[in-house]
């Protein structure tokens, strides 16, 4: 390249730097692009992304979630980036030691700095399955620039991942907003008028709030460093969004914010949704939680709709043996069974009720070839049962598919009101 300056692009990487009870990966990832800024000339980010991914996945937090950047630099800056990452790693170890709590919690948090993308079934791999830590640090072979982490990479697999995922047209966005640091810890001040009208003001904004639990969800309730996190279809969307937000008395002010692609609302944990016969009543546990059998024509399943599911849960209580249901639903490693994330009724048998009333009664039969007769004021009927249906107790607009309540959804779950459940495409 005669008298250019050839430029590199790099990829950087960071999962497992959090504790529930401590620290976020999200503010740490921040904090290192900015450090590297201040340290490497001519350094620009060119995209954050956010990427869930299983959620059985052990030793995780509730979202799951590694953190990549792609970057460019001069080439002849490189070294320069390299020795950055080391040096943030070294600090992030220190700040791990010195202030977080040592249990089973405890983070081993890993930094990947690659000159080139990963397989992308890498990412399918994460999100759809177990992957163990080993094999991808075998797998890699050479992939990295250099690995930064405890003697048990864990984070190695998140952090993998995140470079190894294709965004495309489907991708979302999240923008981030962080606290100020004498803020951490406190009440969070985000008022609900304050998100109710921001939703109303940006409606490509998405998950902010649970109308059914009359909370909003963009705001944790952790000690972290996070003010608030506003989902939507576009980095120009959340970034209004927040601006609006910012310009309100009823919300705390800032330090800081970035915006991130995200595979939310993706359904890539996901295979599709699978169709059987009811083969078992339903059983409960302690707790309100439900499950039966059915029977996909292959193989056998049990289905089990968690308490915490709502509408989920209310209509797997209404199947009777014999009905054809449709699920979709995520197998958990212990046992097999399917954790529902959404279900509708196909095809019901019929189940009695009761014989049609009458001054507030039932009415009663007068006996063979008899129509049936009211006691209270002796009107009578046509001998017939009212059938009550499965279908009429579901909750939902959306051809029949009912999901939790936007509280009790997985971050990876679709919404039924950004389209109905598809088979999904074959990753191989």
């Amino acid at each position: 390249m005669s008298g250019a300056e050839k430029r590199l692009v790099v990829y950087i990487a960071m999962d497992d730097t959090d504790h529930p009870e401590i620290g976020c990966t999200t503010y740490h990832f921040h904090q290192m692009l900015e450090r590297i800024s201040t340290r490497v000339e001519d350094f620009a980010v060119i995209e954050r992304r956010l990427v869930r991914l299983w959620p059985f996945a052990p030793k995780r937090t509730r979202g799951n979630a590694a953190l990549a950047a792609v970057c460019s630099l001069p080439e002849k800056n490189l070294r320069r980036l390299s020795e950055s990452v080391e040096d943030f790693h070294h600090a992030l170890l220190d700040e791990i030691e010195s202030t977080y709590p040592v249990d089973e919690h405890s983070p081993q948090p890993t930094l990947i700095l690659a000159d080139q993308t990963l397989p992308e079934h890498w990412y399918w791999d994460s999100v759809r399955g177990f992957v163990d830590w080993r094999d991808r640090l075998a797998a890699a072979n050479g992939s990295f620039i250099s690995v930064h982490s405890t003697s048990t990479p864990i984070g190695i697999v998140g952090a993998s991942s995140a470079i190894a995922w294709s965004p495309d047209s489907d991708s979302t966005w999240e923008l981030i907003a962080w606290r100020k640091a004498e803020a951490v810890g406190t009440e969070r001040r985000v008022s609900s008028a304050a998100i109710v009208e921001m939703e109303r003001e940006h409606p490509g904004t998405f998950a902010n709030r649970d109308p059914t639990a009359g909370r909003g969800l963009i705001a944790p309730r952790t000690p972290c460093p996070v003010l608030y996190g506003i989902r939507g279809d576009s980095e120009a969307i959340v970034d209004a969004a927040h601006r609006f937000l910012q310009s309100r008395d009823d919300v705390e002010r800032s330090e800081n914010h970035a915006v991130h692609r995200t595979n939310q609302v993706s359904d890539h944990h996901l295979l599709g949704s699978h169709v059987g016969t009811v083969l078992s009543a339903v059983e409960e546990t302690q707790g309100g939680h439900a499950s039966l059998v059915v029977y996909d024509g292959e193989w056998i399943h049990r289905l089990v709709a968690f308490s915490e599911s709502g509408p989920v849960n209310r209509l797997l209580r209404s199947f009777v043996i014999g009905d054809v249901v449709e699920w979709v639903g995520l197998p958990s490693p212990q046992d097999g069974a399917i954790h529902l994330e959404r279900l509708r009724l196909v095809e019901l048998v019929p189940r009695t009720s009761t014989r049609p009333s009458c001054c507030d009664r039932s009415m009663r039969s007068a006996g063979s070839e008899q129509p049936l007769r009211c006691l209270t004021c002796g009107a009578t009927h046509s001998k017939v049962w009212i059938v009550r249906t499965a279908l009429q107790l579901g909750e939902s607009n959306h051809q029949g598919w009912v999901e939790p309540t936007p509280s009790n959804r997985r971050h990876l779950a679709k919404p039924l009101d950004r389209g109905l459940p598809q088979l999904a495409k074959n990753q191989d």
